[in-house]
């Protein structure tokens, strides 16, 4: 049975579907992406924000059970091996560095904070469909870039495993600790400041 998880999110006005976003571990292995629903992630990341609308971001995307899934799978830490092969695609998160010939990047220095947003925006659209997200730097980054041929002024940045929700009890112990334990965020007067780093939280209402 999936884990049905109670919103960890103490502020009902927010929007439901960030109240309940999370990223799992157990992803159910029956389950199949289906072309129509990939679309869809696809565009809610193509509309994200970007500097100048330069869109320095890509995807390499593999639907489980084709080669393109099983070629990044062979890359990752053996802690993401135990779970991501359940997942219904594992998606390659990559951003541009630098000018090349096949696209000019007139704001450098902007392109990962931009991959951030697409790669966020298609976490949220995940869940919005009865999906869900995971993210992970856990791989080989220099191999998957060989092994996609990513051109040198790109970097191979994040994976992102995408699903539906599957049993926790599947997961090994470490894991499954993992998957069950409370979901924490620092308190907003932590990161949001009204004046000096630090010293002076900005005022809420």
């Amino acid at each position: 049975m999936a884990l049905v998880r109670e919103p960890d999110v103490l502020e009902p006005e927010l929007t439901s579907v960030l109240q309940g976003r999370w990223s799992p571990r157990a992803f159910d292995a029956t389950h199949e992406l289906d072309r129509r629903t990939l679309h869809l992630l696809l565009e809610a990341a193509r509309w994200a924000p970007s500097a100048g609308n330069s869109q320095p971001w890509s995807f390499i995307v593999g639907l489980r059970g084709d080669a393109t899934f099983d070629r990044f799978f062979e890359h990752l830490s053996r802690g993401n091996k135990s779970w991501a092969g359940n997942a219904s695609a594992l998606l390659v998160a990559v951003h541009q560095n630098a000018s090349g010939p096949d696209h000019e990047l007139p704001f450098d220095g902007y392109a990962a904070y931009d991959l951030g947003q697409a790669a966020a925006h298609l976490s949220v659209q995940a869940h919005a469909v009865g999906l869900h997200a995971h993210q992970f730097a856990g791989f080989d980054h220099e191999a998957t870039q060989a092994e996609f041929s990513v051109p040198a002024h790109w970097t191979v940045k994040t994976g992102i495993a995408v699903g539906l929700l599957g049993d926790p009890a599947l997961l090994d112990e470490r894991t499954r600790e993992k998957e069950l334990r409370p979901r924490t965020r620092r308190a907003i007067g932590e990161f949001a400041f009204g004046g000096d780093w630090g010293e002076q939280p900005v005022e809420l209402g």
